[in-house]
């Protein structure tokens, strides 16, 4: 087993996205199950105001078989906006069952993009204390095509976090720095990450926002010891994403990171 700090925070990327479909049921659970801290996905908005679980404002075609009897491929996947169509609709279509290309070892099971409340069902029968951290799917090109204006998403994600009472545990996270910003003028009761996936000092990324955020996160390959001590001085946790084998997982605590996000949280937890 890998040895963490008491406080390490282990994150299920999309669930576990490494050894079962993303962002679905089954993979929460089994991170749950694994022992994960807290649970990584992504929220898109339904033509309902419904909030899915779902890395993309379309079906995949990495994930997707058919929609409506058309095969979805990289071409048209596209055109099954996810900001068009009902819940009711989404909820029909199988995200579970085609080989994904780049994680091949990925079990197949029946599936599809649950609704937010529906997550967060599953995980509070399994576990009282599990963290959650959800990210804003959110573009400026995007707005009131592929999801509402920032300000209704965030507040169609936040009734729901407020609903099932688990503000304290929730950390949003986004790249799109509106959301962040509305988020910190209107909700400073929840806690924010902050996505990073360019390149450029810590310094010049936190120009960007008008505030210091609770966590700094960018993707591995950007990670530094001078940023991550950096980010600690101004009370910041670094929490860098996607995290996919031992040896980084072992080379970024040696770092000082205080959390990874991994598609294979099982690393963690073998023996």
């Amino acid at each position: 087993m890998i040895q963490v700090p008491a406080s390490f925070d282990i994150q299920g990327h999309r669930g576990c996205r490494g050894l079962l479909p993303e962002n679905t049921i089954a993979a929460f659970t089994k991170a749950l199950l694994l022992g994960v801290t807290t649970l990584e996905f992504d929220l898109v908005i339904s033509k309902d105001n419904r909030v899915v679980v779902s890395h993309d404002t379309f079906f995949h075609h990495e994930i997707t078989m058919m929609v409506d009897g058309e095969d979805v491929t990289e071409a048209n996947e596209k055109n099954f906006n996810l900001y068009a169509m009902n819940y009711a609709d989404i909820k029909e279509i199988d995200v579970g069952m085609k080989t994904h290309p780049r994680f091949k070892s990925q079990k197949k099971v029946p599936a599809v993009k649950p609704l937010f409340r529906e997550l967060i069902e599953t995980a509070e029968k399994l576990s009282a204390k599990i963290q959650y951290n959800g990210e804003i799917k959110s573009t400026v090109e995007g707005d009131n095509i592929d999801h509402p204006n920032i300000a209704l998403f965030c507040d169609l994600v936040v009734a729901e976090i407020k609903k099932a009472h688990i503000t304290d545990r929730f950390t949003l996270q986004s790249f799109d720095v509106r959301a962040l910003e509305y988020m910190h003028s209107q909700y400073p009761d929840i806690k924010l990450s902050y996505l990073v996936e360019t390149k450029g000092t810590l310094k010049k990324q936190l120009e960007k926002l008008s505030f210091t955020p609770a966590v700094y996160s960018p993707d591995v390959t950007l990670v530094s010891k001078k940023d991550i001590d950096a980010a600690h001085k101004l009370g910041m946790r670094v929490i860098p994403w996607t995290v996919n084998t031992k040896e980084e997982i072992e080379t970024l605590i040696s770092l000082g990171v205080d959390g990874i996000i991994t598609d294979y949280p099982d690393l963690f937890f073998e023996k």
